[in-house]
């Protein structure tokens, strides 16, 4: 990792932005939808879960382009590395960003748009867990889709800074799934309790 920093420059106004948006995008899904999830004021103020849900994705689609609009800015901001820009480097990058978006569209597709974009936070909720491809071969495939996707772009653009960020992303994601499974999960086992309470 250290000899990464050494291509680096971290007060680089676009390295800047671009590690702010990757560290802000999953708190503010999280923090947002776990206020709807307590207070109900986006279903409440959109007259419907649904339309909160989706209004909620445009955001976060929205904040996605920028945080990837910032992160390429910062990989042409700074020196490429020599050894990373050959044959090998840019076909293993091409692959890596195959697996990422097989991985991100089968997910969003496996899952539903509502559950893509944490419908369960909205009270709409799936009768079981998913559990068909990617998700029978790989835990959280979306966001390991994304990480790919990240470190394919950063090896296609022979850049540590690419890289680097990309660490970044992973850590950033980590971090979201200790707060996002067990909460998840709490949604579902309250569902199962009310359902077995009705039975």
């Amino acid at each position: 990792m250290t000899w990464l920093l050494g291509y680096v420059d971290p007060l680089d106004s676009s390295f800047v932005a671009a590690v702010l948006t990757i560290a802000f995008n999953p708190l503010y899904w999280n923090v947002v939808a776990r206020w709807e999830h307590k207070t109900r004021k986006l279903s409440r103020a959109f007259g419907s879960p649904y339309l909160a849900c989706y209004s909620l994705s445009i955001t976060i689609l929205l904040l996605n382009v920028l945080r990837s609009h910032c992160f390429t800015q910062a990989m042409l901001s700074q020196p490429k590395m020599e050894s990373l820009d050959a044959p090998a480097a840019r076909c293993l990058g091409l692959t890596l960003l195959g697996v990422g978006i097989v991985l991100v569209l089968s997910s969003s597709f496996a899952l539903g748009f509502t559950g893509t974009f944490l419908g369960d936070y909205f009270g709409i909720l799936k009768e079981a867990r998913v559990t068909v491809f990617p998700f029978s071969v790989l835990d959280n495939p979306m966001y390991w889709g994304s990480t790919a996707n990240y470190l394919g772009w950063a090896l296609l653009h022979a850049s540590p800074t690419g890289l680097l960020l990309t660490v970044l992303v992973a850590l950033t994601y980590m971090v979201a799934l200790l707060y996002e499974e067990p909460f998840t999960a709490e949604i579902y086992r309250q569902k199962a309790s009310g359902a077995h309470k009705r039975s």
